[in-house]
């Protein structure tokens, strides 16, 4: 009798007697299924490791076509040109100047008699006539146009000097009339102090003494409550005019800052 060693009756024969149930048995058993399984997986692994350069340079080359395509597409691309619409209210052209008799001027050069093919032009023949590369007759009828010269402007404009300048680098200082003690007794006099027992302070104001004297730009630095600035600010409204500064001969605006002393009557 032949033992088929690719079948399975020699397992049969080498587990006679002994525990079946032990794994060797059944990994011999299974033996032939495991590596058909395993040829299979393994062709396939190799396959796919094969053709995955394959794939990958197939792609890459779509992709780079796609690309090529997609750039000669816009490359190609032509947007119409612009239509530039015509200004509007342009001045006319100048006419054209008068045509004027010119002479072609030939460069002298030292040469034998016998060479000499033109002749310069002589100094009468030049006189009163523009010089070329040639001979140009003039239109003797064209009227010759020239603009009338003009008287300027009659009266000299001066610059208005709108500035605000600091009394600090100022010439001519403004000043009330009849001196900073005669402002303080106007303030004292107009101003309404307010009815809250010992009140108390400064209250420090600014303001711009225009040209004309008048006080403008009216403005309170710092009060002290109870409404102090407001009145502040009402009294120099009613003000009479300052005598303005001065700076190079001329009035001019500037700022001028001061404090005013506020007390309630006791």
């Amino acid at each position: 009798m032949k033992l088929d060693l690719l079948g399975k009756q020699w397992l049969d024969i080498v587990f006679e007697g002994r525990n079946k149930s032990y794994g060797a048995y059944e990994l011999r058993k299974d033996n032939t299924k495991t590596t058909t399984r395993a040829l299979i997986i393994g062709a396939i692994v190799f396959a796919i490791a094969v053709a995955t350069p394959k794939i990958a340079e197939f792609i890459g080359n779509a992709t780079a076509n796609d690309e090529a395509v997609l750039d000669t597409k816009i490359t190609t691309v032509k947007l119409p040109p612009k239509e530039e619409k015509p200004k509007e209210n342009l001045p006319p052209p100048p006419p054209p100047p008068p045509k004027v008799d010119q002479v072609k001027f030939v460069k002298p050069v030292v040469a034998k008699t016998n060479e000499v093919t033109e002749e310069p032009p002589k100094i009468e023949e030049i006189k009163d006539k523009n010089l070329g590369k040639e001979n140009i007759k003039g239109d003797p009828d064209a009227e010759l146009t020239v603009e009338p010269v003009g008287n300027g402007p009659k009266d000299v404009v001066e610059e208005v000097d709108n500035n605000i300048y600091n009394t600090a680098g100022i010439e001519v200082k403004p000043d009330f009339p009849g001196g900073i003690e005669k402002f303080y007794g106007y303030v004292g006099k107009n101003y309404q102090v307010p009815e809250e027992e010992g009140l108390k302070g400064k209250v420090f104001v600014s303001f711009v003494v225009e040209k004309d004297g008048s006080l403008t730009d009216i403005k309170v630095i710092r009060d002290i409550g109870y409404g102090t600035g407001k009145e502040a600010i009402r009294v120099l409204k009613n003000c009479p005019k300052w005598n303005p500064g001065e700076q190079n001969g001329k009035k001019v605006r500037v700022l001028y800052s001061l404090p005013i002393n506020i007390q309630s009557a006791e």
